[in-house]
């Protein structure tokens, strides 16, 4: 925003802010979608509660973030502890809100990636609470990704395309051979993913998974609280890959190949 006037730069942070404050609202319904539907109970109706003496919440106990702060992190009415998880995805979901538009512009293909980025926030809290990936989550995933199809002209449909086989096939065989290494959830996933984001994108996002996702187990063999044969959620790790190349993706990819392409010139 360099070089824009003063009163340009001003609208352009206000509009920011107006998003940001959007992202948390989604923020505060992923929240219920996370605790809900894992459980069975409708997201779509009936007012919030507190799970612990079952009042319902009013109107100004449920403002994303701010809310949590005025009330100390403790329910109004039985002073349970709130758990920090809760402004934590809605200040999140915030910030990932104003990034979709920074990264690619006031486009429906912000409002799609912003959409793809939210519900992959609620499937990897659900899978790690649950070690599951809800079926529904995926297929809701086909709504974001089949506006990506055709909202990203530079983009070849055959390369979407590629993109749902890309990753999901490999890790389909290799579950085959293999079995329980990965679950049907992170096949899937990497499916509707890998058909939004082209198959550039999703390799990266899976390199990125890899990385994370092998650094944790690492760590968790390292502090003994895990063995060889242990198991832990990859649908997190899935969901950062996916989101860092939802944004950076192709900023990424273009780095990786100059930097290749010069180490080749020297």
């Amino acid at each position: 925003m360099t070089g824009l006037p003063k009163e340009a730069i001003g609208a352009y942070l206000l509009i920011y802010i107006l998003i940001f404050i959007f992202g948390s609202v989604i923020g505060s319904f992923l929240n219920v979608v996370i605790y809900r539907l894992p459980r069975k109970i409708s997201f779509v109706k009936g007012r919030s509660r507190c799970p612990n003496c079952d009042t319902q919440l009013k109107a100004y106990d449920m403002l994303p973030v701010l809310s949590y702060c005025i009330l100390g992190g403790k329910c109004r009415s039985c002073k349970t502890k709130i758990s920090g998880r809760y402004p934590l995805i809605e200040g999140l979901t915030g910030l990932l809100a104003v990034l979709s538009v920074f990264a690619h512009g006031f486009t429906l293909e912000a409002a799609a990636v912003f959409v793809l980025i939210a519900a992959l926030l609620a499937v990897a809290f659900i899978d790690l609470d649950t070690m599951e990936i809800p079926n529904g989550l995926i297929i809701f995933l086909f709504i974001p990704a089949l506006v990506l199809l055709f909202a990203t002209p530079a983009t070849p449909i055959l390369a979407h395309i590629c993109g749902f086989f890309a990753v999901a096939l490999p890790l389909f065989a290799l579950a085959l051979i293999i079995p329980d290494c990965f679950g049907g959830g992170d096949i899937k996933l990497m499916a509707v993913c890998g058909l939004a984001l082209a198959w550039q994108n999703i390799l990266l996002a899976m390199f990125i998974a890899l990385l994370f996702g092998g650094a944790f187990a690492v760590y968790l063999l390292a502090k003994a609280k895990a063995d060889r044969k242990s198991h832990f959620a990859f649908g997190p790790f899935l969901a950062i890959g996916i989101i860092t190349a939802a944004l950076i993706g192709p900023q990424i990819i273009s780095l990786y190949l100059s930097l290749i392409f010069q180490e080749k010139l020297l």
